[in-house]
Order: structure tokens, then sequence, then C-alpha cells
């Protein structure tokens, strides 16, 4: 599905200056090519483990993540508001019976998780979208250079952050990789791309780090000024491979849930198809899994997809 903007909306340009011209696709590209992964908790992968995951903490069951997946991908490719994506939950929630998750028992609690879900998801793929852009060989080869900008409309602002605005490095420097933004929850500091003449000479800054030790009791060293499991740049590892983050998690998981992931996500290896997907999306897709090896986890995939093509057509008015 294409990424749907309205006649008032605008899209992102590669440099994040000027006039907004481009429609955002690698946002929403970055998004879509994510597994779905049950969790019990938010950090049970962290950093760059979700450049290739889409997890809500909690939620373990493969119905339900799909739900929430397809609803965070409505939110990006056609912007939807925050208003609408509650509403989206709300009703996803009493569909799945999915009872006694984190903030559920007050409206304050539904609404800071609901906020928490939506913001950190488009957040996230926003910055992974600009990854991309930045990196772009053109660009570099014109703005070899990347500018810190902190967002000056946040009601709490981090001093750190306030304090790497307006800071240039080259796009290659270390300090990108741990400090490309969002540095952490409701961060809204963005990277542009910027000539060598905007370059000072400036050196990567070096505030020192803290300990954070995880429920588990391991330790994990941070730079200061960026929360616990933010220190990556999203959008950087999506090469890392799939099936060692999958074994990963199955490894991590209790016996109970881990048997539940290695059904519910075996045909997710072979690309489920979204609710929302095209006849064109879900046509390649067949046409990519018809050429796997028989498994029964492919043939499983090629039903969905069979099935969905047959919603998709018809919810696009076209004969089957």
């Amino acid at each position: 599905m294409g990424l749907i903007l309205s006649p008032t909306q605008l899209a992102f340009n590669a440099r994040g200056d000027g006039k907004f011209n481009q429609p955002f696709q690698e946002q929403l590209a970055f998004f879509r090519q994510k597994l779905n992964l049950p969790t019990e908790h938010y950090d049970d992968i962290l950093k760059s483990a979700h450049d290739r995951a889409f997890v809500v903490a909690g939620a373990a069951k493969a119905d339900l993540l799909n739900d929430l997946r397809n609803a965070v991908d409505r939110s990006i490719a056609e912007g939807k508001s925050i208003h609408w994506f509650r509403q989206e939950f709300a009703d996803i929630v009493r569909k799945n019976g999915w009872e006694g998750w984190t903030g559920s028992d007050t409206q304050a609690g539904r609404d800071w998780r609901t906020r928490v879900i939506y913001r950190t998801n488009l957040s996230a793929s926003y910055a992974a979208g600009r990854w991309q852009q930045l990196n772009d060989p053109d660009l570099l080869k014109s703005r070899p250079y990347w500018k810190y900008v902190h967002n000056d409309t946040v009601a709490h602002p981090r001093p750190l952050h306030v304090s790497w605005s307006g800071l240039v490095l080259k796009h290659d420097n270390p300090w990108w990789q741990t400090h490309f933004p969002p540095n952490g929850w409701g961060c809204r500091c963005r990277v542009t791309a910027v000539r060598a003449s905007e370059y000072a000479d400036a050196e990567a800054p070096d505030e020192g780090v803290y300990v954070k030790e995880d429920r588990n009791g391991r330790r994990h060293v941070i730079p200061k000024g960026v929360d616990y499991g933010w220190d990556y740049a999203p959008g950087a590892s999506v090469s890392q491979q799939l099936q060692q983050l999958i074994s990963d998690k199955a490894a991590s998981l209790p016996p109970v849930l881990s048997q539940a992931f290695a059904a519910d996500v075996a045909a997710g290896l072979i690309e489920p198809v979204t609710a929302i997907a095209t006849v064109d999306e879900i046509q390649a897709l067949l046409d990519r899994l018809n050429r796997q090896p028989e498994t029964p986890a492919r043939n499983a995939a090629i039903a969905d997809a069979q099935q969905r093509l047959t919603e998709a057509l018809a919810r696009e008015g076209k004969a089957p």
C-alpha cells in the first residue's frame, strides 16, 4: 500500500529543511519489513533488534500483534492521529480479549500506553527512514555532514539534547551510531544533512556513561543523555540476519511462550500478509512464496495469502 497524503499533508525531503516535497516511502518500507515478535517486557529485545521486530510489551499472540501492527501501519501510511489509534487500540484489545496489560486499569494508564506505542513506532520508523535517506550516495557527495537539531517545542527538554543542537559531524562519525535520534522516550530531535562548509572542526561530545542493570542482572553501559535501550541508530542494522534474531528470541522465552512463538511466527519467516496489503503486493508475495521450498509454513503462508488476495480484490473492486 502506498503512502497516502492528503492535499494538506506534507512529506519529508532528505535534507530535512525547506519544503517537504517527497512522499516518505523509506519510513513505511522500514516498518513493513519487520517481523512480529511476542514479548513479556519492553526490554525483551533492545536497540538494533527493534530494526527487525515489531513488539508490544505483553502481547504474545500472533492475531493480537498483527492487529496492533496493522493499526500502526495505517497510522504511518495514512497519517492517522493518536485519537484514531486509541480507538483502534480499544477495539483490538476487546476483540482479542487482552487483559491485564500495563496501564489497562485507568484512563490515564490507557492514554499513556497508547501514546508510547504510537509515538515510539512512528518516531523510530521516521528515524530509520531518515537514516536511509541521509546515506543516499548522491546526497552524501554534496552534503557529507550531519547536523543534530533539537525540537524546541517539547515540554520538558533534556539539557544534553539541547546542548547537542547545532552540532555538525561527518556522517560516518561513530558518535551517530549511539546518538542518532530519537535518543529516548518522547525525544523529538532530528538530523539534517549539511554541506562541508557548515563543519567547524567540532569533536564528538563525550559526557561520560552510566550503567543500567536490567531485571536479569545484566549491566548495560549507556552514554549519558540517552535512555536505556535507545543507544543505537534506528535502521542502521536492517541487514542483520533475521534467523539469528528469531533463534535468540525463542531461546530467551519461557518454554510455554517459546512453543507458542514457534507456532505463531513460522509463517512470518515467509512474509505474512498484512490485512491492508494491496492486490499487487499480495501477488508479488505469492510469486516469491511459490519459489520457496515446500514446507508446512510455506503452504500455510500461501493459503493465507490467497485468502487475503480474494479480500483485496473485493476491496479494490476487481474481479477475482
